[in-house]
């Protein structure tokens, strides 16, 4: 028995020390098997960086160098499944570089296009004053007729009152000579005096800056990328500036009418930025790169909310601390008839309009409206819209639109 002692006392005593550690082994296995699968990314440790800041393979002591630990977890990458990692542009159209309609040729659309929408001025005042009798009655007509063509009343008195006179004198009134009178006399309203030019040219080392403004839903940004088709047309290199920051998608809408014609965009991806701050990074930009003309695009507000107009103001402001603004072009709806004219006053006092640009002429009957504008604010129509085409925009010709008018 004492012989056997010495070995029977080393496997209890072995004995008792393994059922101890049998319940702290339990518990370990439980803790490793509830382990969180997802790390808390604001704890230090688990992020791998201590406190301060300092990633921990980077402080004294630290297990394992940076180097090893890169290599292993690329091993494990190459062990993982491919995953398609969203790309920003991903689905957007890779729209080809076009070549603009010369200038010239645009012309002789428009006109003719004109030419079918327009006919208050063509057949309605040619049959008044082609009649064999003209008395009190007519001239009613007559002036009717150009009211509603909304071409305004101190206009529509004027051309009365000039019509009546030359009538009157000249006796006989063939329809050839009723509408050479009518042509003479409305296109002295229209006034193809007026300059019509655009202010696209260089000064020095700094590009020409076009501001286009104007209320919600009159095709601001159509325009400046129809816009940017005539300039590239005649040579110019242009730079757009997507400082309407409020309308979901104007910036990408924007940048692919650009990318048309090949013209780069400065724009923000973050929505609501300060409209002033990307027209501002816009010019800066035109300036860096040597453009010949940046166009700002910028949101439509209604001409009665006062804050909106003056955010208007404080782009220009912030604009003209770079370069000079020399084009404030004001976009109006044809349609909307008078009702443009007091949008047309408000604009004009806040950012000093320069031009305007008549859109929608297609889609009225009237086209009065040119010379309610020019004579309520003396500023030209320099540029005129008819059609949803790319390049159904021209600069405004006096005595093409006359004749488009008369047929």
């Amino acid at each position: 028995m004492n012989d056997i002692l010495p070995i029977i006392l080393p496997i209890l005593a072995a004995l008792v020390v393994l059922a101890a550690l049998i319940p702290v082994l339990m518990k370990t296995r439980r803790n490793i098997k509830d382990y969180p699968e997802t790390r808390d990314a604001n704890d230090p440790a688990e992020s791998g960086q201590a406190p301060g800041g300092t990633l921990l393979e980077d402080r004294p002591g630290a297990a394992g160098p940076a180097a090893e630990r890169s290599t292993l977890e690329a091993a494990d990458v190459d062990d993982t499944d491919t995953v398609e990692v969203p790309d920003d542009v991903a689905g957007l159209e890779i729209v080809p570089v076009e070549t603009p309609m010369p200038v010239a040729g645009r012309l002789a659309r428009l006109r003719e296009r004109l030419v079918k929408s327009n006919t208050v001025f063509g057949k309605g005042l040619l049959a008044l004053l082609s009649a064999d009798k003209i008395d009190e009655n007519v001239w009613d007509e007559v002036e009717e007729t150009l009211l509603l063509a909304d071409l305004g009343t101190e206009p529509t008195m004027q051309l009365v009152d000039a019509l009546r006179e030359r009538v009157k004198v000249l006796g006989t009134r063939t329809p050839e000579q009723v509408k050479a009178l009518l042509r003479e006399e409305l296109l002295k309203l229209v006034d193809p005096a007026m300059d019509r030019s655009l202010n696209v040219t260089r000064q020095g080392d700094k590009p020409a800056v076009v501001m286009v403004v104007g209320v919600n839903g009159v095709g601001k940004t159509t325009t400046v990328g129809k816009l940017a088709r005539v300039l590239v047309a005649e040579d110019k290199d242009v730079l757009l500036g997507a400082a309407d920051t409020f309308r979901a998608a104007a910036a990408e809408q924007l940048a692919t009418w650009g990318q048309r014609v090949g013209v780069p965009t400065v724009k923000s991806d973050i929505d609501g930025a300060d409209p002033a701050s990307v027209a501002y990074e816009a010019v800066k930009a035109g300036i860096d790169q040597e453009v010949d003309v940046v166009m700002i695009d910028t949101a439509g507000r209604l001409q009665n909310k006062t804050g909106l107009m003056d955010e208007l103001s404080k782009v220009k402001r912030v604009i003209e601390k770079l370069a000079a603004v020399d084009e404030v072009l004001l976009v109006l709806d044809a349609t909307t008839g008078q009702n443009g004219l007091n949008q047309a006053r408000v604009f004009s006092e806040v950012v000093n309009i320069t031009g305007i640009v008549l859109t929608k002429l297609d889609g009225t009957a009237k086209g009065g409206i040119v010379v309610a504008i020019q004579k309520s604010l003396g500023v030209p129509v320099k540029l005129v819209g008819l059609g949803e085409g790319a390049d159904d925009l021209a600069p405004f010709d006096a005595e093409s639109f006359v004749d488009a008018l008369l047929n």
